[in-house]
C-alpha cells in the first residue's frame, strides 16, 4: 500500500512511520506542518529510505493534498495530525478548531475524491469526557467533551462518522488512551517529569494529583494501528488502551525512584480548567476481532521510556533549547540534501 501519514512527524505519529518501513512493504508519504511539536530528528536516519519520502505541508492544504494523493497514488490515509496539548487548547481553542477539525474535513474531502481503500482517524479517548471509580470507555459510550482540545477531536470524529455513512467512505476511527514512550515531546507529562527531575528543578503536578489515566505503551499502539489499517471494519470504532491505570501522583513517585530523585521535588500547582478525573479504556473489541493485546507491562514500558530519555538527552535538551527546528534546514533546507517536496528525492 501506498500509505499517507499526516502528523508523521510528532510523537506517536514518528514511532508508527517507524514501525510500518519495518514491519512490512508499505511505501509511507510523512506530510507534516513541522509547528512547535514537530520535529524531525524523531525520523532521522530514514532520509534515504528507499519507501518513504517527507513533506511538509499544512492538511487544509487541498491544493497540496490534490497533488499528492494524484503524484503518490494514495491508498490509505492514517491521520495523527492535530493540535493536542490541552492546556495550549485552553488558551488558544480556535488553533484546535482549524487544524483538528478543518483540516481533518479538508482531508476527507480530498481522500474520497480519490476514492482511497482506507482512512483512520486516529482520535482520543478524552472524547468520552471523565469517569467516576468505576467502569471505564467503551466505543458506544456517549461523547462529552471536556476541554476545547477534546471538543475538537471529538468533532473531527463526527465529521469522519459522517462520512462513512453519508459516502460510504471508508473510514476506521481509533481512540487511544495516554501514550507514552521514546521521542515525546517534553511538554507531556511523562517526559516533563523525568527532564525536571534529572536538572532538580520542581515536578509541577496539578491538584492534588489523583487524577488516573490509563497508560498504552507507543510501540503497542503502533501495533494496534497497523491492524486497523489492514484490518479494521469500514464504520466501526476501536478503543485502544493499555489497561495500566495510574494516579498521576503514583505515576510522578515511580519515575522517581527510577531515577534515584527526591520526592521533595513534587511541587503541586492550581488544577487547570476542566481537568479531567480518570479515564479508563476497555480494549475488548479490538481484541476480540482483530486479536490485538499489548505486549509490553507498563513497567516493562516505563522502564524502558526512561532509559531511552537517559540515553538521548541531546534529543530532549535540543527541544528544551529550541535548537531542534534547525534539523529540517540542514536535511531539507536551502542547500540541503533533500527535497522535501520532490518526488525524486523523495527518501
Amino acid at each position: 500500500m501506498h500509505v499517507l501519514v499526516t502528523g508523521g512527524a510528532g510523537f506517536i505519529g514518528s514511532n508508527f512511520v517507524r514501525h510500518l518501513l519495518a514491519s512490512g512493504e508499505d511505501r509511507v508519504i510523512n506530510l507534516d506542518l513541522l509547528t512547535y511539536a514537530g520535529n524531525l530528528e524523531n525520523l532521522a536516519g530514514l532520509e534515504n529510505h528507499p519507501r518513504y519520502r517527507f513533506v511538509r505541508g499544512d492538511i487544509n492544504d487541498r491544493g497540496l493534498l490534490h497533488t499528492l494523493f494524484r503524484e503518490e497514488d494514495i491508498d490509505a490515509v492514517i491521520h495523527f495530525a492535530a493540535e493536542s496539548h490541552v492546556d495550549r487548547s485552553v488558551d488558544a481553542p480556535r488553533d484546535f478548531l482549524v487544524t483538528n477539525v478543518m483540516g481533518t474535513q479538508a482531508l476527507l474531502e480530498e481522500a474520497r475524491q480519490f476514492e482511497l481503500a482506507r482512512f483512520v482517524q486516529v482520535s482520543t479517548d478524552e472524547v468520552y469526557g471523565s469517569l467516576g471509580p468505576e467502569n471505564k470507555f467503551r466505543e458506544d459510550s456517549p461523547l462529552a467533551p471536556n476541554s476545547p482540545y477534546a471538543a475538537s477531536k471529538a468533532a473531527a470524529d463526527i465529521f469522519c462518522r459522517a462520512y462513512n455513512r453519508t459516502y460510504g467512505f471508508p473510514v476506521v476511527i481509533t481512540r487511544c488512551s495516554n501514550n507514552y514512550g521514546p521521542y515525546q515531546f517534553p511538554e507531556k507529562l511523562i517526559p516533563l517529569m523525568i527532564a525536571n527531575a534529572l536538572a532538580d528543578k520542581p515536578l509541577p503536578i496539578y491538584g492534588d494529583g489523583q487524577n488516573v489515566r490509563d497508560w498504552l505503551f507507543v510501540s503497542d499502539h503502533c501495533t494496534a494501528l497497523e491492524m486497523v489499517l489492514h484490518e479494521g471494519k469500514p464504520g466501526e470504532v476501536y478503543n485502544i488502551g493499555g489497561n495500566n491505570e495510574m494516579k498521576n501522583l503514583d505515576l510522578v513517585r515511580l519515575l522517581l525512584a527510577q531515577l534515584g530523585k527526591s520526592e521533595d521535588l513534587i511541587t503541586f500547582v492550581p488544577d487547570r480548567p476542566g481537568h479531567d478525573r480518570r479515564y479508563a479504556i476497555a480494549a475488548d473489541k479490538i481484541r476480540e476481532e482483530l486479536g490485538w493485546t499489548p505486549a509490553h507491562t507498563f513497567h516493562e514500558g516505563l522502564s524502558s521510556t526512561v532509559q531511552w530519555y537517559l540515553e538521548n538527552r541531546q534529543w530532549w535538551e535540543k527541544i528544551l533549547s529550541g535548537d531542534y527546528g534547525q534539523y529540517y534546514e540542514k536535511m531539507y533546507g536551502k542547500g540541503g540534501r533533500h527535497q522535501a517536496g520532490d518526488p525524486e528525492d523523495s527518501a
